[in-house]
């Protein structure tokens, strides 16, 4: 290559660069953008999405109260406490104490009872306020306490508890004063106003009459062969043997030690008398020593009834269909 090609091609490199810098000075004094003090496309975070939604505030003690289910706590505390606790009159303790009179009483109301020292340390009767916040949190209301339960988290099924609790009294506590600015009649008169408009329970008879002791015998080896016997000169167990309970005195069983409630029962083990029984012992016979709250259901009553007809050697007459 000679001289002369050397010398057009620096001169074109020369070139271009004179022009690259001629056109940045231009561009810069035709643009001349400024630095913004913010962004301008502005997202609006929330200043309280990352503390969650407000809680709402808790309902008083004395409105839970005031329209508690008594049943329901009934149901909760023989599902969960009765594997420990007794409730009956003059029963004895279990792993528990004996939970009959506890609202109002001291907090070591059951003579001879071995309580641990945190709750021998406190002082008073059980208020509603403590046993709501016993029920919540055992540990924490008695640091110490032998009693493993973990507590009920909700207030409404601490309400019920204690509503049933309230029962075991021959005089019960007086509910707290609902406040003045609670809406609190309106929800305790709609279940009884429902309870008013609902239709008679069936007569037990025609439905014994229609059951099958089959399902019966089932419910009574699941629910009541913890406690009895059912064969023909069958010992005792917890409760009497039941065989020929049906048409059979109150006091069927000699030398059971039965309770006074249902001593003073006259006259035989009817089906009728067996229905209530079954429903509700300790409504039928205050002061029993039966820790079992009942069937709700009337079908399963019969059952149980009718298997318990076949539990002798001159069964009963059926009752009329």
């Amino acid at each position: 290559m000679d001289s002369l090609e050397v010398n057009k091609a620096i001169a074109a490199v020369l070139v271009a660069g004179i022009a690259y810098m001629a056109a940045t000075i231009i561009s810069d004094g035709l643009v001349n953008p400024t630095e913004l003090k913010k962004s301008a496309i502005q997202v609006e975070v929330p200043t309280t999405a990352a503390e969650g939604p407000a809680k709402a505030p808790e309902t008083p003690l004395p409105v839970l109260l005031a329209s508690a289910d008594e049943k329901a706590g009934e149901s909760y505390a023989h599902k969960v406490c009765a594997a420990c606790h007794t409730f009956g009159e003059g029963q004895p303790a279990g792993v528990g104490p004996n939970l009959y009179g506890v609202l109002g009483a001291p907090h070591g109301h059951m003579a001879g009872y071995d309580y641990s020292s945190a709750l021998k340390d406190k002082k008073g009767p059980w208020t509603y306020d403590a046993l709501n916040e016993w029920l919540t949190k055992p540990s924490a209301y008695a640091p110490g306490t032998k009693m493993t339960f973990a507590g009920i988290s909700s207030a409404k099924e601490r309400a019920n508890v204690i509503a049933y609790l309230r029962t075991l009294s021959k005089s019960p506590e007086p509910l707290p004063a609902v406040p003045a600015s609670a809406p609190a009649a309106a929800p305790a008169a709609a279940p009884a106003a429902a309870a008013a408009a609902a239709p008679a329970a069936p007569p037990i008879g025609p439905m014994i009459a229609a059951a099958q002791p089959a399902e019966g015998e089932k419910l009574v080896q699941k629910y009541c062969a913890v406690c009895h016997s059912f064969n023909k000169g069958g010992k005792p167990v917890v409760g009497p043997n039941l065989w020929g309970v049906v048409g059979a005195p109150h006091g069927h069983e000699a030398g059971f030690d039965y309770s006074a409630g249902l001593k003073a029962k006259q006259g035989p083990w009817t089906y009728d008398e067996l229905n209530e029984w079954l429903t509700n012992p300790a409504k039928y016979a205050p002061g029993t020593r039966m820790a079992f709250p009942g069937l709700r259901k009337e079908t399963e009553r019969a059952a149980v009834i009718a298997y318990l007809r076949t539990l002798s050697d001159n069964p009963e007459p059926l009752p009329a269909k």
